[in-house]
């Protein structure tokens, strides 16, 4: 097991990022939706991190450091931004090297846990996926990346204990809505954040399931600040608004 974070024992509410888009406390991560699922994480030194980082949806600064996956190319580029400091594509060189990542960069580690993925020709692409956790602040944040299969438990033991998750929510091209819900319970992240949608009628459908286990809040701004003494005390939904 390469780490994982403890959970705050006490959790008013989330802090909702407003004005104060440049300083951040000590203890606070800003995250926002940029769509799909990339999402820009600000750490309290201002590390920038760009998710799934591609062609197509990019946050407006450039990141210090970029993940990706091999899903689709909405999910990677073969063409990232000279000025990224580290580029970390979360498939290896060849299906029995999977990548390995754990950095440390200023205030952030960012490591990753390889899965697989459907091939095209409808086989399966071993280590085509990387979930990428992210530690700063004394919080865990997960990103599933392009899951499609449910996690074992040497997976979870990998990715420790998660305070915020991003899943993405289609129940089609990643993973059916069974097992997405099956690997959200198995995480007990504090907060679980949808991506990858497409469209209302998809997230609803999320959200509908997702009710019968967790409270759902929805934001009305893309970004939203959290830190590890306002956790919420029991897991949550928080929709940021985007697709």
């Amino acid at each position: 097991m390469r780490g994982g974070c403890e959970r705050a024992e006490r959790a008013p509410a989330l802090i909702p990022a407003a004005l104060r888009l440049a300083a951040l406390e000590a203890d606070q991560v800003r995250l926002t939706y940029i769509g799909h699922s990339t999402f820009q994480i600000e750490s309290p030194q201002l590390v920038r991190i760009a998710t799934d980082y591609n062609d197509y949806v990019r946050p407006a600064a450039v990141p210090d450091i970029a993940t990706m996956n091999h899903a689709h190319t909405t999910h990677y580029t073969e063409r990232p931004d000279p000025a990224i400091k580290y580029v970390l594509r979360g498939w290896g060189p060849s299906e029995t090297e999977p990548a390995i990542w754990d950095i440390k960069y200023r205030d952030v580690r960012v490591r990753n846990v390889p899965t697989n993925i459907r091939g095209f020709g409808g086989g399966t692409e071993r280590y085509g996926n990387s979930i990428f956790v992210f530690e700063t602040a004394n919080l865990c944040i997960a990103h599933l990346g392009h899951l499609h299969h449910t996690l074992t438990q040497a997976q979870l033991n990998e990715i420790g204990r998660v305070d915020v998750v991003m899943a993405p929510v289609d129940g089609s091209y990643t993973l059916d809505l069974d097992g997405m819900m099956e690997v959200l319970t198995a995480l007990k992240a504090q907060i679980i954040i949808p991506m990858h949608f497409f469209s209302p009628y998809t997230l609803a459908r999320f959200l509908d399931r997702a009710r019968q286990q967790w409270p759902v809040e929805q934001a009305d701004i893309p970004s939203v600040v959290v830190s590890k003494s306002t956790l919420p005390e029991s897991p949550k939904v928080l929709v940021l608004p985007g697709h």
